[in-house]
C-alpha cells in the first residue's frame, strides 16, 4: 500500500502556542504549548494513527494539517509544498484555496460540523458546484455515487441532519469530506460519540473507502483498539510531544514508551479470567501545557522514572532491531539505540531511552 516516493504530508518541529491574556488592561501574560515541536511524516495511501489523553495536542495537529489553524513555528510540507510558508493559508486565495480542497476533515460531532438549515442535497452539491468538481449537469449523478461509497439511499437528500442517527450524520460528513475528491482526510475522533456497534461499521467503511480511493488518513482517536484496526503506523502524544511512533504492529504488540505501555494496559480486556491481573495505573496528574514539566514531560507518572529523566529532555530515538524477540534488561539500561530524522523513516522510535521488561 505504501509506495517509496516523497511523503504526501512532511511536518517539521510543528507548534502551536496560545496566548493566555490577563491582567485589567489585557496582555499576553503566558502562552499554552497545544503542540510543541512535532514531526512527522504520511506518505501517500497510508494511515497514521495519533493517540494521547485529552488535551494532548493530537486535534491540534489535525487542523493545523488542513488549515483551520496556522503554526506558530515550523513547516508543513503538502507534495513539497510549504503550507507553513503560505501566507493567510485558510483564506480564499488562488493556489491556497486549491490546495485545501485536497486536505479535509472528518470531525468528532457530526451534528455541529453540518449545517442545521441546509437539507443534505445542498450540504453536499453547494461545495462540489462552487469548487467546480461537478456541475449542474452532472452533479445529482456524482452525489448518487458518493451515498452508495457511505451506505446511504438516494431518499436522505431531502431531510435535515437532526432528522439522522449519530452514525448516519458521520456517513454524511465522510461523503462530505470525500465530495471535493480529496488526497488527505484527517479524521478527528470520527467514532468516539457513537454506539460501539455504530462505531465498528464506521471504521469498517473507513478502511474500506482508504483502500478503494487510494486516500491518505490521519486517524486521531483515544481507543487504541479502533487506532491499530485502520492504523499502518500508530504516533502516540503526551503534553503536545510525539512519545512514540513506530508501525501498528510494532506500537501495540511492543510499546517502548512507558506511556504507551501504560495506554495499553488501560484497555479494557474482555475476559474475567484477567480481570484481577496487576496493571500499571498511572499515578498523579497530567501537566500542564503552559508549564510543562522540565525534561521528559512524563517523567512526574512514569513509574521508570530515574533523577536524569527530570534534567534533560530526551530526543527521539530509534529502537533497537529485532524488538519483537523480547524486551531488554530492566534496570534503566538503554536499549541498543541511534538519534536519527525520525520524521522521515517508518521506523519505531520513542523518546525514552529506557525499556522496561515489566
Amino acid at each position: 500500500m505504501v509506495q517509496e516516493q516523497m511523503p504526501l504530508i512532511q511536518v517539521e518541529n510543528m507548534k502551536k502556542y496560545y496566548p493566555v491574556k490577563g491582567g485589567i488592561i489585557p496582555h499576553t501574560t503566558a502562552y499554552i504549548k497545544a503542540v510543541d515541536g512535532v514531526s512527522f511524516s504520511i506518505m501517500q495511501g497510508e494511515t497514521l494513527g495519533l493517540v494521547g489523553e485529552s488535551g494532548c495536542g493530537k486535534s491540534t495537529v489535525g487542523r493545523q494539517l488542513v488549515g483551520l489553524e496556522e503554526p506558530t513555528e515550523g513547516s508543513i510540507y503538502y507534495k513539497g509544498t510549504n503550507l507553513a510558508k503560505m501566507k493567510n493559508f485558510s483564506r480564499k486565495n488562488g493556489e491556497r484555496l486549491r490546495i485545501r480542497t485536497n486536505l479535509q476533515m472528518v470531525f468528532q460531532d457530526s451534528y455541529s460540523s453540518l449545517n442545521p438549515r441546509k437539507h443534505i442535497y445542498e450540504i453536499l452539491a453547494q461545495p462540489m458546484l462552487y469548487h467546480q468538481v461537478s456541475t449542474k449537469e452532472t452533479v445529482e449523478k456524482d452525489i448518487a455515487k458518493l451515498l452508495d461509497m457511505v451506505g446511504l439511499p438516494m431518499n436522505v437528500l431531502g431531510r435535515y441532519p437532526h432528522e439522522f442517527s449519530g452514525g448516519q450524520r458521520q456517513r454524511i460528513s465522510i461523503a462530505k469530506a470525500l465530495s471535493l475528491n480529496p488526497e488527505f482526510i484527517v479524521c478527528d475522533e470520527p467514532v468516539s460519540a457513537l454506539d460501539v456497534s455504530i462505531q465498528a461499521q464506521i471504521l469498517n467503511l473507513l478502511r474500506s473507502l482508504q483502500k478503494e480511493l487510494n486516500l491518505t488518513l490521519l486517524f486521531v482517536g483515544h481507543g487504541l483498539g479502533a487506532v491499530n484496526y485502520v492504523s499502518d503506523r500508530i504516533a502516540v502524544m503526551y503534553l503536545g510531544k510525539i512519545v512514540e511512533i513506530g508501525s501498528a504492529e510494532d506500537v501495540f504488540r511492543h510499546p517502548v514508551h512507558p506511556y504507551t505501555k501504560a495506554l495499553l494496559e488501560a484497555v479494557p480486556v474482555p475476559d474475567p479470567e484477567t480481570e484481577d491481573k496487576e496493571r500499571g495505573i498511572l499515578q498523579g496528574e497530567i501537566g500542564s501545557s503552559e508549564a510543562p514539566p522540565a525534561g521528559c514531560r512524563f517523567h512526574t507518572r512514569c513509574p521508570y522514572a530515574v533523577e536524569a529523566c527530570g534534567k534533560e529532555e530526551p530526543a527521539m530515538m530509534k529502537a533497537a532491531t529485532g524488538l519483537a524477540d523480547g524486551h531488554h534488561k530492566a534496570g534503566g539500561e538503554c536499549f541498543a539505540a541511534e538519534r536519527a530524522d525520525y520524521s522521515a523513516e517508518s521506523g519505531h522510535y520513542a523518546a525514552c531511552p529506557r525499556i522496561m521488561d515489566k
